[in-house]
């Protein structure tokens, strides 16, 4: 194998030892003469996959019975109009807008319902997320939606703060299950499955029970939270692939110690890069102000253009790979999502020291 690391931001690396039971079982899952691309999501086999996987992540996450974890296609985009649609609309939608993807669900909820821009980072080159007494609620609130990770611009609530009595939702696509947190302060939480669950495919969307209960009725059968939670996510065909994957990533992560073993990973890793670039300020220039660098994508531009763009180039002959930061930013953005081994983040650290000689 030629294996590089892949600091793609999305899909993003998976374990090795996972993409290796894939291969070998890939052609007859479970003793069916089938792959588990091939099988009906009706059989036993499915299912059992399937309610394993729910209750490996709540497992993770700490919660009970008083929460229901829902596999769902469309991604975390679709969620941007589900969430909306789905909840209750007794108030206004408050959005912390501090990235792009922040402001995409704010845009989609203000489609749906009356929303308002709790904060919005934008001003500022979303630089930082605000602190909680920078947010102006509206008083009759409905829900309270954040963007826990902002995966383009390289931010996050390092912890996730205490935001009161709220009905809190987070779209956590890129820093879901990355560390331990207090999953039962938040009503709803949704995520992507390409950053650290596994391939792309499906949005998981863990709800609170109660707050489903109180969900719209009134809305197509397809895009309900109810239906898909009355069907144990089997309403239609489910993306089989996808959820076979999560239970295996959920079942590794699960053997290496669940989250306090992957956040202390994790804060590693990016403490390699982020080190160098404290060190060489002038050189490396961070985008997140300190307080709110994200442990999962760190971001950066250099002194020209023309030095990226060998940096892009030099890394890849060293098997660095997929770190030219997005296209509305420029610069570079290093993912160093759950996956991404130790090793990989120490030769990047090593290669940026090395560049920096050579080109200063």
């Amino acid at each position: 194998m030629n294996r590089v690391y892949n600091f793609n931001p999305g899909p993003a690396a998976l374990p090795l030892e996972v993409l290796q039971e894939v291969q070998a079982e890939f052609l007859d899952f479970q003793n069916t003469g089938m792959s588990v691309v091939e099988i009906s999501h009706r059989s036993p086999e499915y299912e059992e996959l399937n309610q394993t996987a729910q209750d490996d992540m709540k497992e993770l996450m700490g919660l009970g019975d008083d929460y229901k974890v829902l596999f769902m296609q469309g991604g975390a985009s679709m969620q941007f109009s589900l969430v909306p649609m789905n909840l209750p609309k007794s108030g206004v939608a408050d959005y912390v807008v501090a990235g792009e993807f922040g402001q995409r669900a704010f845009k989609q909820a203000k489609e749906i319902v009356e929303a308002h821009a709790a904060a919005d980072m934008a001003s500022g080159g979303f630089k930082r997320v605000p602190g909680v007494n920078e947010l102006h609620c509206s008083k009759n609130q409905s829900y309270l939606h954040i963007t826990t990770n902002n995966t383009i611009y390289g931010t996050a609530w390092r912890e996730y703060p205490d935001f009161g009595d709220v009905t809190l939702v987070a779209d956590m696509s890129s820093d879901f299950l990355s560390r331990p947190f207090a999953a039962d302060k938040f009503s709803l939480i949704y995520a992507g499955a390409q950053k650290n669950l596994g391939p792309s495919g499906a949005a998981v969307v863990v709800v609170k029970k109660s707050l489903l209960q109180k969900c719209a009725d009134d809305i197509p059968e397809f895009f309900s939270y109810k239906i898909h939670a009355k069907n144990n996510s089997l309403y239609n065909t489910p993306p089989v692939f996808t959820v076979y994957v999560i239970s295996k990533v959920l079942k590794w992560l699960k053997a290496k110690g669940g989250l306090v073993a992957i956040g202390k990973q994790n804060l590693l890793k990016s403490g390699f890069i982020y080190d160098v670039i404290d060190r060489y300020p002038d050189f490396y220039l961070g985008h997140a102000e300190k307080g709110s660098r994200s442990i999962m994508n760190i971001t950066f531009r250099m002194p020209s253009e023309e030095l990226e763009t060998e940096f892009v180039r030099s890394a890849a002959q060293k098997g660095l790979v997929n770190i030219k930061g997005h296209r509305s930013v420029g610069g570079m953005r290093i993912s160093v999502y759950n996956y991404m081994p130790v090793e990989g983040c120490e030769k990047m650290a090593a290669f940026m020291e090395d560049f920096r000689k050579s080109n200063s």
